[in-house]
């Protein structure tokens, strides 16, 4: 089994980031709280190439974190791991602290 997959063209592997159940200070927080649809980037692929035949890469890296949209991506299980793998024109942007 694959232990590692690095995406083709312009496509990006992410994992989804889990809001905490609980606070920093203890409390328990109510499941109805608006859930952020962020995720790790986990691998992205090289590029794509324009119609000259000129690579375009990426413009995400690996551990950056971005805004996915409500619906889509394709799940990918990788060593009992789930991920989604979206084309870079699907993420809706970076998250920057």
């Amino acid at each position: 089994m694959a232990k590692r997959l690095i995406p083709s063209f312009n496509r990006v592997l992410v994992e989804k980031l889990i809001q905490p159940k609980k606070s920093a200070a203890g409390i328990l927080l109510p499941e109805t709280t608006k859930q952020l649809n962020a995720a790790k980037v986990i691998a992205v692929g090289p590029g794509e190439r324009d119609k000259d035949g000129k690579l375009i890469p990426v413009s995400l890296k690996e551990g950056e974190t971005v805004l996915l949209p409500e619906y889509g991506g394709t799940e990918v299980k990788l060593a009992e791991k789930e991920y989604l793998l979206y084309r870079e024109h699907d993420i809706l942007g970076k998250l920057e602290e």
